[in-house]
């Protein structure tokens, strides 16, 4: 009771001293990884209709609980996928400090995000798994954004996560400025299970998180070395997905 009190009484005095500020402006709010009201309402987050698989959403509420053409074209190899975020200019606010910016305090703010858009999801997981980054990329970022979002989520949701699940066999050129197919054929076979892991993950009902889900060939990759390796269901969960409204 005592050292709960002092917690309180030093979260109190760092409030006063730095005041917590909104997720993408400078504006005081009440507690840490909050957005303030303005850029709550510029904020586009997914809800429903989407698709049932994807998570990409609907313009048409008629269309709730239903497949994209995307996916019945070419079904992912996933269960499901959710995202909290459209990723428009206010999500890569939100999301690029993290990745870019050394600003690690922001995963936790996205964990319940991320719970509100994939709490079925969340739940019927047996354990979470991060999208690796490759060695190279770690030392020159020092820490895997992913897998500071799994761990967050992971400590909120009270499930169990395995931070190095996954590797990143071989550095693949910088994804963002490629197509979906280049995106396909650049990471082919660049993802695997840690040996290690293997017998961790095998028979597990697994959501792999990431920040951005844009093609979806990353998160593709990391399904195949999954269920591969032996894993029994794999979803997907993200902060941000590239999402077209005209989608159907």
């Amino acid at each position: 009771m005592i050292a709960r009190r002092l917690r309180t009484a030093g979260r109190l005095t760092l409030d006063l001293l730095l005041p917590p500020l909104c997720l993408t402006c400078d504006s005081v709010v009440d507690a840490p990884g909050r957005f303030c009201a303005a850029c709550f309402r510029a904020t586009d987050f997914i809800t429903e209709p989407c698709c049932d698989t994807c998570g990409a959403p609907f313009a048409d509420p008629a269309r709730a609980g239903r497949m994209c053409r995307e996916c019945q074209a070419d079904p992912p190899p996933w269960a499901q996928a959710r995202a909290a975020l459209r990723y428009d200019a206010q999500a890569r606010a939100v999301v690029l400090p993290l990745k870019y910016g050394d600003r690690t305090e922001v995963a936790a703010a996205l964990a319940p995000l991320l719970l509100r858009a994939g709490g079925a999801l969340v739940a019927g997981c047996d354990v979470i798994v991060p999208v690796p980054l490759h060695r190279a990329r770690m030392i020159s970022r020092r820490f895997n954004q992913a897998a500071l979002i799994a761990q967050a989520l992971g400590r909120l949701a009270d499930k169990p996560t395995v931070l190095d699940g996954l590797q990143r066999l071989r550095r693949t050129t910088a994804l963002e400025q490629l197509s979906a197919q280049q995106r396909t054929v650049a990471l082919h076979g660049a993802i695997a299970i840690r040996p290690a892991r293997t017998a961790t993950l095998a028979g597990q009902r697994v959501l792999l998180v990431d920040d951005v889900l844009t093609s979806g060939a990353t998160a593709r990759a990391c399904t195949h070395a999954l269920l591969a390796a032996g894993a029994a269901s794999v979803s997907v969960l993200v902060a941000a997905r590239v999402a077209d409204p005209r989608r159907h």
